[in-house]
């Protein structure tokens, strides 16, 4: 397929990632019924671990292969991803369920164990998905992560709400359900990923055989930087509900009700607009690799700063929308909460507003960060503001009134420091070290490439 221009490329995967939120949000609808606060509650503290897991096998792949891939030093790397990061998730999954029961003591909640082994195959499949997206996102064709990532919630949608009310009325088991759907959803998107993927690699014809290719360090070179960037936010999120739980219990007895309310409720809102511009992160880095390859930092800035004015332009108007109508959202997505609990919601998700343009922000400048050459550069932001994410959510929690409102005030710090760092970072990157930066990754895609003469 031809390659789609930037805008093109963008708007396409930001509706595929829109749908998938709003089928997400959609979602917590009737989960929300069938849950109520303390099972949503349970449900969201299976996920800290996931995501750190998850992380770890596929959070750095597509934007790692495709820079690989749109920088054109890098044939054939999708397929040792495959290898790879198959057998990470694999090892991903069989430490989840390994994990299942000690996380579930550390969080006070014994349902955690049977979910987090109900959701740890998941940790594999998407692995592999991850890997055909990077490589549809290198080729400048963003319309099967688009696809994967709607197809995705949409099988969890209608086995979460089949599964979880067949338990209506068990809290315990309608969470376990509503789980197992998710790790449904990975497997048949899988399926999908893997057909698209052997259907797009039929349609090539090469003249030459090719040997050589990426190698295994070449990929590890751009993955493992993102791999660390990206698991920050898992790890401070586990620990922050391990924390704010535990504390929270010391003032009130429905804390696993309240952290529900905040992780899966609020949350989910405020990630809606941040998925629209998901796809301008996406789509930045074939358009910015080639240039900083080439040592065209000047063009490749440019087209920096033009994703990051459209990912400001987008995401503050559906901030000021979320302040504005927080009431009437509460009110739609979430009409099973008590009066109180909407109240909480309401407060929470108007603190949070302005993280749909701070968080859309740090995306997308970390998608151009790691497109200059820089990754690492990326990792040190996430990192320094997990930390602080982590003790500011537990002092405030512990030492002032604002019990679950202070973890929402910790998030909204911890996303400003982290877009103030990553601005600091791209006026940094200067043509020189920025060019050896990525000589030195792009020399590694280029050693053993070779073409030979087929017949």
């Amino acid at each position: 397929m031809k390659k789609q221009s930037y805008i093109k490329g963008a708007i396409i995967i930001s509706v595929g990632g829109f749908l998938s939120k709003l089928l997400g949000a959609i979602y917590r609808i009737p989960l929300v019924a069938y849950l109520g606060g303390e099972g949503m509650g349970i449900y969201q503290m299976v996920y800290p671990l996931y995501c750190i897991l998850l992380t770890v096998s596929a959070s750095g792949i597509p934007t790692g292969i495709a820079r690989l891939i749109s920088s054109g030093g890098a044939n054939g790397a999708e397929k040792k991803a495959f290898y790879l990061y198959g057998g990470i998730g694999l090892i991903g999954s069989l430490i989840m369920f390994a994990l299942s029961v000690p996380l579930a003591a550390a969080q006070g909640e014994t349902e955690v164990a049977l979910c987090c082994r109900l959701l740890s195959p998941s940790v594999f499949f998407v692995a592999l998905i991850s890997v055909v997206r990077g490589y549809f996102q290198g080729r400048g064709n963003m319309y099967p992560t688009a696809f994967t990532e709607v197809a995705e919630q949409l099988i969890k949608v209608g086995a979460g709400i089949s599964l979880a009310g067949l338990y209506r009325g068990n809290i315990a088991k309608a969470t376990a359900a509503a789980v197992l759907a998710v790790t449904i959803s990975e497997i048949v998107t899988c399926v999908f990923a893997a057909a698209l993927y052997l259907g797009e690699r039929t349609k090539q014809k090469p003249l030459y055989r090719q040997t050589g290719g990426a190698s295994v360090k070449s990929i590890l070179a751009y993955t493992v930087p993102l791999t660390f960037t990206a698991i920050a936010m898992p790890v401070s999120q586990l620990l922050e509900s391990i924390a704010v739980v535990n504390i929270l219990r010391s003032s009130a007895e429905n804390a696993t009700a309240l952290y529900g309310i905040f992780s899966g409720c609020a949350v989910t809102i405020i990630n809606l607009p941040v998925s629209v511009t998901y796809g301008l992160a996406a789509a930045s880095v074939p358009n910015i690799s080639p240039l900083a390859a080439n040592g065209d930092f000047k063009g490749a800035k440019r087209e920096v700063k033009k994703a990051l004015l459209y990912t400001a332009a987008i995401s503050v108007p559906f901030a000021v929308a979320l302040y504005v109508f927080a009431p009437l959202a509460a009110r739609i997505i979430f009409p099973s909460l008590t009066g109180e609990e909407k109240g909480l919601l309401i407060t929470l998700v108007r603190i949070m507003s302005v993280n749909a343009v701070t968080s859309s922000l740090v995306q997308t400048s970390s998608a151009c960060i790691t497109s200059l050459g820089r990754p690492l550069l990326g990792t040190v932001t996430q990192w320094v503001t997990g930390v602080i994410r982590v003790a500011l959510s537990a002092l405030l929690v512990a030492f002032t009134p604002l019990s679950i409102v202070g973890v929402a005030v910790s998030a909204n710090c911890c996303y400003l420091v982290a877009v103030i760092l990553n601005f600091c970072y791209i006026i940094m990157v200067n043509n020189k070290k920025g060019q050896n930066n990525v000589n030195n990754v792009d020399r590694l895609g280029n050693k053993g490439r070779g073409l030979n003469a087929v017949g």
